[in-house]
């Protein structure tokens, strides 16, 4: 098999699984307990607090460790329009409708059982959403903006920095969603200027089930875990040692390891793109060209069944991902293909190809030389 689907999850780095190690047997503490056990463990969540904090640019104190980038969002967005609405009263969120459904279903729970008022923004047919379109949507009674950092689905990359300082500007609080973006774009937060950022582990060759939560000092948050202490009062539970120090690891590695990674996959990337764009008839990129994730190639194919297509490629020996969900009985286009405009015959045939720093040239000749034909058997199997 051929991985082509690092944007899902990553394989763990090697030498990250090496300093989890100790952390589930030799130095097991509780870091909460107050004898050398857990001090151990409580050193050792400190000194990651330290690592990412440095990566982020920010204070230690501003990091919280979450189970993944999903509750990162869930404790931005939910603390943050708890506090605000106490606050000020302010109860309108603002977010894309191409967000990930960490945000847009939060949102949606949000609307129907506690009396949030949703606007969703607008995205464009390349799926970025216009600082224009920010500023034109916040009001007086705006609690929280949500905006992705970069798209999950199409790769886009949005204008963070321009939209945080309308948010700024505002005085209101701006959140992104950095879950894919960390493996290869910066995320230095008084650079992007964001109140709230999002992270998890598994994008980035860190284990899956541990994510993080930037909040800049001073952010008003309503815990959305309540128990203990932990994590600086908002996000209670026993830590997980290994897996947090696995996310300060990953994240030094892929901070240092950056630039060579986007110069190995972003050649690979442009290959897959001209490649499909010449080779199959009916095709098309979704997402921006330019302002796109290094790794990241994805199509719409008219007239094919997404999931079929999935099916065959795996058959064939290749993983690859779709943006269709697959309903029992009743597949549809996903929300981002929706909200970028294709009509139903083209956003059935999504296809996502994402690339990692294992990925060598033949795996993309092959798909290459695999994926015409396949799209081909597909149409006439529709």
């Amino acid at each position: 098999m051929i991985y082509l689907d690092y944007s899902a999850t990553t394989p763990v780095d090697s030498r990250v699984v090496d300093a989890m190690s100790p952390f589930f047997n030799a130095s097991f503490g509780n870091p909460s307990s107050v004898h050398r056990f857990g001090q151990i463990a409580e050193s050792a969540i400190d000194s990651a607090r330290e690592s990412v904090a440095r990566v982020l640019n920010c204070k230690p104190d501003e990091i919280i460790f979450t189970s993944c980038g999903s509750e990162s969002d869930n404790l931005a967005i939910r603390g943050a329009a708890y506090a605000m609405r106490e606050k000020t009263g302010a109860k309108w969120i603002l977010a894309s409708r191409a967000e990930h459904p960490a945000v847009t279903k939060t949102l949606e729970h949000l609307g129907k059982y506690d009396g949030f008022l949703i606007e969703w923004l607008d995205v464009d047919e390349r799926g970025m959403v216009t600082p224009e379109i920010v500023a034109k949507a916040i009001c007086g009674d705006t609690a929280i903006v949500s905006v992705m950092y970069a798209n999950n689905e199409i790769g886009t990359i949005n204008l963070i920095k321009e939209i945080a300082e309308i948010c700024r500007a505002n005085d209101i609080l701006f959140h992104t969603d950095a879950v894919q973006a960390a493996a290869y774009l910066p995320v230095d937060v008084n650079e992007l200027g964001v109140d709230m950022m999002s992270l998890g582990a598994h994008k980035f060759y860190g284990p899956k089930g541990i994510g993080a939560l930037y909040a800049r000092k001073g952010t008003a948050l309503v815990p959305h875990l309540t128990g203990g202490g932990q994590e600086f009062n908002l996000r209670a539970g026993t830590q997980n040692v290994p897996y947090i120090v696995g996310f300060a690891e990953a994240l030094r590695i892929t901070e240092e390891e950056r630039e060579q990674r986007v110069a190995h996959v972003q050649p690979l990337r442009d290959k897959i793109i001209g490649t499909v764009l010449e080779s199959i008839p009916d095709s098309r990129l979704t997402g921006d060209m330019e302002s796109r994730l290094p790794h990241h190639a994805s199509f719409a194919f008219k007239d094919v069944d997404g999931n079929l297509l999935l099916t065959l490629l795996d058959a064939a020996g290749f993983a690859c991902s779709s943006g269709s969900a697959c309903k029992t009985g009743n597949p549809e286009p996903s929300e981002v293909m929706n909200a970028i405009g294709l009509s139903r015959e083209w956003g059935l045939g999504s296809l996502r190809v994402t690339l990692g720093k294992d990925t060598l040239p033949e795996h993309v000749e092959s798909v290459l030389n695999t994926l015409p034909n396949l799209v081909e058997k597909a149409r006439r199997l529709k």
